[in-house]
């Protein structure tokens, strides 16, 4: 079926939360926005769903702190129903020693005393450090960063006007916080955190961050990046605070779907995406997967860029450069995800009874070395035999998600291959692993096994298969640094316009990165709406 004459003013490719984000705006100034999703639901990889019989959870993306408050501000997502509450605690690390680390809002200094005094010392300077650096980088988030052109002058002056601006942001910071700032982009988390702590639990909790859809070692180069990407957030005006969105990830969404239809946005589900069309160089519309054609002034790709370029384009119209880069462009956070349908609440040795930590991001992974071992043997094996393990349990904080008594929880775990080694296929080993991973919360939590009801278990190529997650790549790219700032998705397209006229991104593979933050699609919004003034 053809629908050439109904042309609108842009076409988003994937009802995630960057392209809702994105499409609002548009709408709000005035353009006629379809939104295209190829699931039943809105919302990508931030969906609330009932996985089992009576429970509900958060089936991807499972926890808020970078979703930026100026698109909550703008979009309104309040009104349009969206609650967001703090964790009662931030983090809870247990130990196979029966100790045990906890960090939240006036307890975490002396609970790291209880291992280093010295460490309980450094903290609040390791803090104050990384908020300042972290303060310039919020502000660089919500912006286009300086693109690289091949352009003439004309062109190039904006970019170094732009250039220009962010020097004066960062001549802000003093030189040794530049000089800091220059460390976490190049060193890796375990030896920038060797500068600052002794004792292994605190380098263990702050270290997670670091590897957190991060495939590498914490002492991998560029880790301490991924460290300092997950201080960015902020939950209800408190910095770097970690929150539940009542109703789940899929809550966030949901409202910003109210707020894109309010707008005006035409929003189609089960509508894939089967090509891009190009017309004299020009994207010009997309062929559907039930071969309607749509037409748009300006096409925009909610997806990871080796999607876009590698599948819904032809390779004949895709620059050489570009095919070359995305050839190389890096996918694979090492993710294992989890949903838990438990008939009641673990029991930590480390920690007995209920409490204000099982509200917490519970990390059970002990320490850097045995997180740099997790890796290698993911490697080596294809997953880890002794994986990492982050566990939430939302139900704590939100009764809607589970019948009364019971509960759900969200296993984020690591590390696994996004590709298994000697051809060996993830459907047939995604029960072995799922084992494995609620066997490794069991050694922490004894009888955690007996407690689990139902479950679901999403292998990296599950995520591929359901989200469009390239590799189960939950940031659309590695965040190492040549696939960051001016270089994501690449030189030449930072500024969120594509390989082609008319091709736009405002995904996670585009500036700032990976996250349920809306700042890629708030980008992307200001280019396009100056492009079709």
């Amino acid at each position: 079926m053809s629908n050439y004459q109904d042309k609108r003013d842009a076409i988003i490719i994937g009802g995630g939360h960057n392209g809702l984000v994105c499409a609002t705006y548009l709408a709000r100034a005035g353009l006629k926005v379809s939104v295209l999703e190829r699931r039943e639901v809105i919302g990508g990889a931030a969906v609330t769903e009932e996985f089992h019989p009576g429970f509900r959870n958060s089936v991807a993306a499972y926890t808020v702190s970078l979703l930026q408050p100026k698109v909550i501000e703008d979009l309104d997502l309040h009104a349009h129903g969206l609650r967001i509450v703090e964790r009662k605690l931030g983090n809870f690390l247990p130990l196979p020693d029966g100790r045990s680390l906890r960090v939240g809002a006036g307890i975490t200094r002396d609970e790291v005393a209880k291992f280093s005094r010295r460490d309980a010392e450094r903290l609040a300077d390791y803090e104050h450090r990384l908020e300042a650096i972290a303060d310039v980088l919020r502000v660089l988030a919500m912006e286009p960063p300086p693109n690289i052109t091949d352009g003439g002058w004309w062109k190039a002056i904006p970019e170094l006007i732009r250039a220009g601006k962010l020097g004066k942001r960062l001549h802000k910071l003093d030189t040794g916080l530049r000089q800091e700032l220059l460390d976490l982009f190049t060193i890796s988390a375990a030896e920038y955190l060797d500068r600052w702590f002794e004792s292994e639990p605190i380098k263990a909790v702050l270290g997670f961050d670091g590897i957190v859809g991060n495939y590498a070692s914490p002492h991998a180069p560029g880790s301490a990046y991924v460290l300092l990407h997950h201080v960015f957030g902020e939950v209800n005006g408190v910095k770097g605070a970690w929150g539940h969105a009542i109703g789940g990830m899929g809550a966030i969404t949901q409202a910003m779907a109210k707020a894109a239809r309010a707008a005006g946005v035409d929003i189609r589900t089960g509508c894939g995406v089967r090509e891009v069309m190009v017309e004299n160089g020009r994207a010009v519309g997309v062929v559907t997967a039930t071969s309607e054609i749509l037409q748009a002034r300006a096409i925009v790709a909610n997806v990871n860029p080796k999607l876009l370029y590698e599948q819904l384009l032809s390779p004949l119209v895709v620059p050489a450069p570009t095919r070359e880069r995305m050839a190389n462009w890096r996918c694979g956070s090492g993710t294992f995800r989890m949903n838990v349908a438990l008939s009641a609440l673990p029991d930590f040795s480390a920690l007995p009874g209920p409490g204000d930590h099982l509200t917490a991001g519970i990390i059970m992974a002990p320490s850097i070395a045995y997180m740099d071992r997790a890796w290698q043997d993911a490697v080596a094996h294809g997953w880890s035999r002794e994986p990492i393990v982050e566990m939430l349990i939302p139900s704590t904080l939100d009764d809607s998600l589970a019948p009364q008594g019971q509960h759900v929880a969200s296993l984020f775990c690591q590390h696994v291959a996004p590709v298994l080694p000697e051809g060996r296929n993830w459907d047939d080993h995604r029960d072995e692993v799922a084992d494995l991973m609620i066997a490794t919360v069991d050694r922490f939590a004894p009888g955690f096994k007996d407690l689990v009801i139902g479950r679901q278990a999403l292998t990296p190529l599950d995520l591929e298969r359901t989200f469009g997650l390239i590799g189960g790549d939950i940031f659309h790219g590695a965040l190492s640094l040549n696939q960051l700032f001016s270089a994501r998705p690449m030189l030449g397209q930072a500024d969120y316009r594509g390989a082609l006229p008319g091709l736009y991104l405002c995904g996670a593979g585009t500036h700032p990165g990976g996250g349920v933050t809306g700042a890629p699609g708030h980008n992307a919004s200001r280019v396009i709406k100056a492009d079709l003034r």
